[in-house]
């Protein structure tokens, strides 16, 4: 169930999850991260994370933040869980590098701005 009130927890979850995939592929070449299994399945199961925490933001909370393209969000957690066999590698390196530090900054500003007393006292939709 997608409520207000977890919201802030899912967003609290996705700048965790943010910093582990930035902290793991920090100074990676994207040869050196595909080499490295380690890092490379450690970095996708914090991606995985991420979207999922974002799909399971609030319709609500979505709807007032626009400018994140949460469906891509979500695509990616979908390929990385049911099409696993066809990930793109290039695309998670991306993702990685470049995504998650985006997100990371959209996410931070939208816990220090929203009221979340006020957010979590509305109705649920369903």
């Amino acid at each position: 169930m997608r409520e207000r009130a977890r919201d802030k927890g899912r967003l609290e979850d996705i700048l965790e999850h943010a910093d582990n995939a930035s902290a793991l592929i920090d100074g990676y070449s994207f040869d050196e991260f595909v080499d490295d299994k380690r890092t490379y399945y450690s970095v996708m199961k914090n991606v995985e994370i991420v979207g999922e925490a974002s799909y399971m933001l609030s319709k609500a909370f979505k709807r007032e933040h626009p400018e994140t393209p949460w469906k891509i969000i979500e695509g990616m957690r979908h390929i990385l869980v049911h099409d696993y066999a066809v990930i793109d590698n290039k695309e998670l390196y991306y993702t990685a590098t470049n995504g998650i530090p985006d997100l990371r900054k959209q996410v931070e500003r939208y816990l220090a701005e929203t009221r979340w007393e006020e957010w979590e006292s509305q109705p649920d939709e369903f």
